[in-house]
């Protein structure tokens, strides 16, 4: 489906939402079903447009300035460190127009429901359903965990540009703890550049950012959460506790 099939109502920006999006991306096609399913993961190199890059970092910058920093292990992912900051959605729906939008816009909705072969939903908790991550710091970095929702899609605003710079994305699908993403035989990591995007089975896939490795990089994205009509939820409390 073409991103400037319909027009919605333009944000403060005066861009209409569905031009922030390449809703026609050739990533999503009949194998991305099975891609996700198998890998617990779903590249989405070049999902936003240069319009949607530059508002959505200009969204970012103007909320980073409402976040709070986060130091600490976190109990309920077997003690996996979290050194970053974050702004929840409960904050971000009050100051945004523009990612509330986005979240729920039927273009993107429709394209994850594609990705994943089974009808995807927003979901209705104010704080888990777009929340703002930003890596700043040398050693800053997201540790290991899963989600409560199963999906989570990850949108790049900024990134080092050198792998060996770390903020990486390290996961193993289907893991049957935290601890196996440094012992079982299939984990992976990846690099994204700003613009990209990620498809993410959060639920049974252990995730992390590998630490930025040196001061002056950044790494800023956006993570929305979905479900589905048929998923249990299974609340662990770690997104109350990092982003409240």
């Amino acid at each position: 489906m073409s991103g400037t099939q319909e027009q919605t109502t333009p944000n403060r920006q005066g861009v209409p939402v569905p031009q922030l999006l390449r809703t026609d991306t050739a990533a999503v096609d009949s194998g991305s079903a099975r891609r996700l399913a198998t890998d617990g993961y779903l590249p989405l190199p070049g999902l936003l447009t240069a319009d949607g890059l530059t508002l959505l970092r200009q969204e970012a910058a103007a909320l980073e300035a409402l976040a709070g920093r986060r130091d600490f292990a976190m109990a309920c992912m077997d003690d996996s460190p979290r050194h970053m900051t974050t702004l929840g959605g409960q904050i971000i729906a009050e100051t945004s127009q523009t990612i509330p939008a986005l979240y729920q816009d039927p273009h993107l909705v429709a394209l994850l429901g594609q990705a994943a072969g089974e009808p995807v939903t927003g979901i209705t908790d104010p704080v888990e359903r777009h929340v703002l991550n930003i890596l700043h710091q040398a050693g800053d970095t997201h540790g290991a965990h899963t989600d409560d929702q199963p999906y989570a899609l990850v949108l790049f605003l900024e990134a080092p540009a050198d792998p060996a710079d770390g903020g990486l994305l390290h996961f193993l699908p289907h893991a049957g703890s935290l601890r196996d993403l440094d012992t079982a035989h299939g984990a992976r990591t990846v690099h994204h550049r700003p613009g990209d995007a990620y498809l993410l089975r959060s639920d049974t896939t252990a995730h992390r950012v590998t630490p930025l490795m040196r001061p002056g990089l950044r790494r800023t994205v956006l993570n929305f959460a979905y479900t589905t009509p048929t998923a249990r939820p299974h609340p662990t409390g770690s997104a109350t506790e990092l982003y409240t």
